[in-house]
């Protein structure tokens, strides 16, 4: 699932990721290109039995992103703007800040 929060006075959006615990052993990875593609480990939240990462980016642009589940599986988030072909066959969920 993906949160955005459009602030009036910034050129930014917070957007929060979130990815359910069920199907999760040990441990969600964020990959993003505005992470430069290295894998950043989401915080696990008891309260919500979710992942989370959260993160400004900024406003009026669009952003390639996948999950990356127990250091083996790759997931795409079906809350994503859209999908666009990664290269490896498959596709990367898209995030727009606009």
């Amino acid at each position: 699932m993906i949160n955005k929060r459009f602030f009036k006075t910034k050129d930014e959006v917070e957007v929060t990721f979130e990815f359910p615990q069920e199907s999760v052993s040990s441990s969600v990875a964020l990959v993003a290109d505005f992470l430069d593609w290295q894998p950043t480990l989401m915080k696990k939240v008891a309260k919500t039995k979710s992942f989370k990462f959260k993160t400004r980016l900024p406003k009026d642009q669009q952003f390639e992103f996948r999950y990356l589940v127990d250091n083996e599986r790759w997931i795409n988030d079906p809350s994503a703007d859209q999908y666009k072909a990664n290269g490896f066959g498959e596709d990367n969920g898209l995030v727009n800040t606009y």
